[in-house]
């Protein structure tokens, strides 16, 4: 095995340092799977096969959206540092509580924004996945927030460099900036299957070290990067909706995730990352299956003790359905929503809590937040912030 690309010589504040640039892919000569790689290909895209057809089932997929979109982003946050759970996240996009850290949930926040702007222009505009998506999304990505000064939606026009203190002392230096353009272009090619095609799950894999290879931004690359991979899959028609989250899998191995691409870069070991990578998408699939029938469950059980309430079920299963979209909600944001009356949506809220499907989290007796909690709980999974380095 040889590395993937070549070095070559830079020199910052008259310090040199040695930068690496990938070479296009495909990788030369093609990969050669053995039996055990087809298999695991094979489990993996059963796996994801299985996921995709539980969207059929689901009575509103964009319920499961609401979650699955905003743990993913929760969770590939995380990987770069942020405190926010997923709590925090529900009350800062319903406008519920100031306290929480503003800045951690930003970032979470144009994580989910971005997602859902590459979807709609790859799927209402006919979009293709190409550059101009990509520096599209990331100025979503990075529009408010920290590293909101970082020109969003334009490649990088300085060195960067991955650890350490400068490029000189640091663990991985990208490509210079002059060549990251045409680092980004044989990338976009091997996107549209140029100069051959590849399969959807070898082409995600190669196509997130590339990306993070090439390290185009200033910030934001990380996650980006993450996105790349669900954005792929949907685009190729290997998920009709963004339901694989594999952050949560990077960030329980993130010691080999790293390893890993550093070994791509180095050695070009494409297999043992191949085998990783499909490793995860096995897993998460079948995990993220495994939720979304666990929340299916939970749905129908609170559905079913609604129906006991008599002439008051109406307005309360409507309440149910608001707390599938919004987890955490006021009194007067169930009333608003509903277009109700607030007696009305208290009502409706207070059965609820008598039945313990929500309960109430601030111990006040003014603008008190109710939680489902359950629903909550299921959703949280994984989620724990890292520890700060």
């Amino acid at each position: 095995m040889k590395a993937t690309g070549t070095y070559v010589k830079c020199s910052t504040a008259g310090e040199a340092f040695q930068a690496f640039v990938p070479a296009p892919l495909p990788p030369e000569p093609p990969l050669v799977l053995n039996e055990t790689d087809q298999d695991l290909m094979e489990q993996a895209n059963r796996s994801l096969g299985r996921l995709d057809g539980l969207t059929t089932l689901l009575p509103d997929s964009s319920v499961f959206l609401y979650g699955y979109v905003r743990k993913e982003a929760l969770l590939s946050s995380q990987i770069e540092g942020t405190q926010s759970s997923f709590a925090d996240l529900v009350l800062h996009e319903s406008h519920l509580a100031p306290g929480v850290p503003i800045d951690d949930v930003q970032e979470v926040s144009n994580y989910v924004a971005a997602m859902n702007h590459g979807l709609r222009r790859i799927r209402k505009d006919g979009f293709p996945l190409s550059l101009r998506l990509i520096k599209e999304m990331h100025a979503v990505l990075m529009a408010k927030g920290r590293g909101s000064h970082q020109t969003p939606g334009e490649f990088r026009r300085s060195q960067n460099w991955i650890g350490g203190t400068r490029p000189g002392n640091a663990a991985y230096v990208p490509p210079p900036w002059e060549q990251v353009m045409d680092c980004m272009g044989n990338l976009e090619k091997f996107l549209h299957d140029q100069p051959r095609r590849t399969p959807v799950l070898v082409k995600a894999a190669m196509a997130h070290v590339q990306f993070e290879t090439i390290h185009p931004f200033l910030d934001g690359n990380g996650r980006l990067g993450r996105l790349l991979t669900t954005l792929i899959l949907c685009a190729e028609g290997a998920l009709q909706e963004p339901l694989l989250y594999l952050s949560l899998y990077f960030k329980q191995h993130r010691q080999a995730y790293y390893e890993l691409l550093q070994n791509v870069r180095l050695k070009g070991d494409w297999l043992a990352w191949l085998r990783f990578f499909l490793e995860g998408i096995r897993d998460t699939a079948q995990q993220a299956a495994d939720t979304a029938k666990a929340i299916l469950a939970l749905f129908d059980k609170n559905r079913q003790k609604i129906e006991t309430l008599g002439r008051q079920a109406g307005t309360v299963h409507r309440v149910h359905q608001l707390l599938q979209r919004k987890p955490i909600l006021s009194i007067p944001l169930a009333a608003e929503s509903l277009k109700v009356t607030a007696p009305t949506a208290r009502s409706a809220v207070e059965a609820l809590e008598k039945m313990k499907v929500v309960h109430e989290i601030t111990g006040k007796r003014r603008d008190r937040l109710y939680a489902y909690a359950q629903y909550i709980k299921v959703l949280d999974e994984g989620t724990e912030p890292l520890p700060r380095p």
